[in-house]
């Protein structure tokens, strides 16, 4: 029995062992560092002001702390913002979506209520209570640097199903859309694809890279330069509208040629 209880372990020493092995792999200083460590270099003045500015803007939808809102009947107010990082952030209130005037199927697009100051504190707030989707540099998203040609060709498969070959958006289900993405500035493009906003998928790294979502950013541009090749772009709403168009044409020329046989056979 002496030489058993000889060979017992403090119950600690497990624990002691752990934060040992915690300490060598750099563990510790993950688990405990603050959370403004996570808000991309912003300094502890802007999060502060962030954070008062999403309690007098967000708070009522998103809860107090960012975990979400749900009303008497469960039905949600407002998703949940941890983790879902600054970019969200810069494109939800940069276009103006956020914070939503009136509920509805989706969030509208509408002049911004926040100024780029505001939106960058606001955005350093929300990347504190979790690491999420970062602002992307200014390279990232110059349409100088990217491929337009190879860049129509990753839009045409992955996103003209919804916002039509040309940009023009278009109608999904239940009241919600597609919105156009002319006059849309390059960094919210490239965030739009790094955080699915509202029915949008989400395009992280793994699926198309950061080069790519440039050369999609390239493609957009050019198309908005350029204007339609093809001429009239007749609202850029493809075969239907292309279609009545012709049909519209082509019945007028048969009714007035047969107006016209008429009033010459009398």
């Amino acid at each position: 029995m002496k030489a058993l209880s000889q060979h017992r372990h403090h119950p600690m020493a497990y624990l002691v062992i752990l934060l040992l092995a915690l300490v060598a792999t750099g563990g510790v200083y993950a688990a405990f560092q603050p959370r403004a460590a996570q808000a991309e270099g912003a300094s502890q003045e802007d999060i502060a002001a962030g954070e008062q500015l999403f309690l007098a803007n967000c708070a009522t939808c998103h809860g107090t702390n960012g975990q979400g809102q749900t009303d008497a009947d469960g039905n949600t107010l407002g998703p949940s913002l941890i983790g879902v990082g600054a970019a969200a952030v810069d494109f939800q209130v940069g276009t103006g979506r956020m914070p939503m005037q009136n509920s509805g199927p989706q969030a509208q697009r509408k002049m911004p209520q926040m100024n780029e100051e505001q939106t960058a504190q606001l955005a350093a707030y929300v990347a504190s209570l979790g690491p999420g989707p970062s602002i992307p540099t200014a390279d990232a998203v110059d349409p100088t640097q990217g491929d337009p040609v190879e860049g129509g060709e990753i839009y045409r498969i992955n996103c003209a199903m919804c916002h039509n070959a040309a940009g023009a958006g278009g109608a999904l289900t239940h009241g919600k859309f597609a919105p156009p993405l002319t006059g849309v500035e390059p960094k919210h493009i490239y965030e739009a694809m790094e955080t699915g906003p509202q029915n949008m998928p989400v395009f992280n790294d793994s699926n198309i890279s950061a080069e790519e979502k440039r050369d999609v950013i390239a493609y957009l541009d050019a198309l908005e330069e350029n204007g339609s090749p093809g001429g009239l772009s007749l609202g850029s709403l493809g075969p239907v509208t292309e279609g009545l168009y012709a049909w519209t044409i082509i019945l007028a020329l048969l009714m007035g040629t047969a107006v016209w046989l008429g009033a010459k056979a009398k």
